[in-house]
């Protein structure tokens, strides 16, 4: 098989990589190193099975010669963290609206199946824990970037159902909570990265806000066996999963944690979050998957706790 993955140099994409790689199938990266990192994917790059391609999905021609022959489309590509998409939210934009949707002209041609990555983000300020596929969405002001964020990969999800139903592109949506592991990168505020980096090197680790708020942390490598289990199963296609884990910690334990497992003297301080990103940035106090969607398609649960994720990332950034 031949497939495609934007953003294949990435956190997630290089992991799709590897999954792909090792079953012996031919492998194609479309990226533009604005996140990504060629490190990510240096084993293959002597590979005939392997085709590496620097550009963007926002460039036709770029999109053309990557898709060719490809099976299925691994659609990657994506403006990430909050960070990034506060510090540059018209690129962020660009790359989710306009980039989506030439992914979908090219799959549209040959009707190529399209896994296309979406977030937590969508669900906003819900209170309604944990999230369902089909619950309300409760988003901020448009004044506030993150929602731009959030807004624009609500609008993937729209187009990609749109052309599963008028075109009949096969599409499946994912939404990732928390996704961790290694070649996770801490320059874009994620938090998981960020605490261990610190915690190594002895430096305080910072968190954001009053530290109640939770998250539920899953393991790249459980992220990407999920995608692909859902990619086998014909009845899964036109739907939306949230692709994450149930194990829920607060923000100040998993500081405490982080110190723990690295036996680092570190300091724990807080600060707000305005200080931290923007002025009038807001954050949801909790962010919960409901699973029952996808454990009822395909039986999975994850295979790494939240230990095994730190402790994973944790001998990573020592390497």
């Amino acid at each position: 098989m031949k497939v495609l993955v934007t953003g294949g140099a990435g956190f997630i994409g290089s992991h799709i990589v590897d999954h792909h790689m090792e079953k012996g199938d031919e492998v194609v990266v479309l990226d533009d190193l604005s996140t990504g990192k060629t490190y990510n994917i240096r084993d293959y790059e002597n590979s005939p099975r392997f085709k590496f391609i620097i550009g963007s999905v926002l460039n036709e021609h770029d999109l053309d010669i990557a898709v060719d022959g490809a099976e299925r489309i691994y659609h990657m590509a994506a403006a990430v963290g909050v960070k990034y998409v506060i510090d540059h939210p018209l690129h962020s934009l660009r790359v989710n609206l306009i980039g989506t949707e030439r992914v979908f002209e090219v799959a549209n041609k040959k009707k190529t199946p399209v896994f296309i990555a979406s977030s937590s983000e969508v669900y906003g300020k819900s209170d309604n824990i944990p999230f369902s596929e089909e619950g309300d969405r409760v988003l901020g002001s448009t004044s506030i970037s993150r929602w731009g964020y959030a807004n624009s990969k609500a609008t993937d999800e729209f187009l990609a159902l749109a052309y599963y139903r008028e075109k009949q592109v096969p599409v499946l949506i994912g939404r990732f909570f928390n996704t961790v592991g290694p070649r996770q990168s801490s320059r874009y505020g994620m938090v998981i990265p960020r605490f261990v980096k610190a915690a190594l090197l002895g430096h305080p680790l910072t968190v954001y806000g009053t530290g109640e708020q939770t998250r539920c942390f899953l393991d790249v490598q459980d992220a990407v066996d999920f995608v692909t289990a859902i990619f086998e199963k014909e009845n899964c296609f036109g739907k939306v999963f949230n692709i994450g884990s149930t194990e829920r910690i607060s923000i100040s334990d998993l500081a405490k944690k982080v110190v723990e497992l690295t036996g680092s003297s570190s300091k724990i301080e807080y600060i707000s979050y305005e200080a931290a990103f923007e002025e009038g940035f807001e954050d949801m106090l909790h962010r919960v998957p409901n699973m029952a969607r996808f454990e009822a398609e395909t039986g999975m649960k994850p295979k790494f706790s939240l230990n095994d994720i730190l402790k994973r990332v944790i001998d990573f950034y020592r390497k």
